[in-house]
């Protein structure tokens, strides 16, 4: 009876696995669609932001970070881990003049039902905006989030 129930549960767990799984496909065509993401505006060179977008996405945990810097773009993704199945991500840097830019990032769970992600949006904006304070101070951006 027990061995029943433990088949049955992984069984189900299988099935969510592969069911709704988002890709880094489907991030590149939500911004294509416009409907989705968060944009905002930063005081700093489009060379400042990329650096930056690439900083933030590291202080959180993502995996290796797929740069398209000719088109404007990076996408990357986190893994598995206890509460979340993961997310993949994408940045995008738009320079509007010498010394501001627009930064578009989304975020999708890699599993549509999960309750938690590795990183939301506005917490990638929140950091942003910490790593903006800290390249304006005149300081390296650290390795690790501060």
């Amino acid at each position: 009876m027990m061995f029943k129930k433990i088949i049955t549960a992984i069984f189900v767990m299988a099935l969510i696995s592969i069911s709704g799984c988002a890709n880094m496909n489907d991030v590149v065509r939500a911004k294509e669609t416009g409907k989705e993401g968060v944009t905002k505006t930063y005081s700093v060179t489009s060379d400042q932001a990329w650096e930056i977008a690439k900083a933030v996405f590291r202080w959180e945990g993502s995996d290796t970070i797929e740069e398209h810097k000719n088109e404007g773009y990076m996408l990357t993704s986190s893994g598995l881990n206890g509460y979340s199945y993961g997310a993949v991500m994408g940045a995008w840097i738009k320079p509007i003049n010498k010394s501001s830019t627009e930064v578009t990032v989304i975020t999708k769970r890699r599993i549509q039902t999960d309750i938690f992600t590795t990183l939301t949006e506005e917490t990638y904006h929140k950091r942003f905006a910490q790593a903006v304070e800290i390249t304006k101070g005149g300081n390296p951006l650290p390795r690790v989030a501060p």
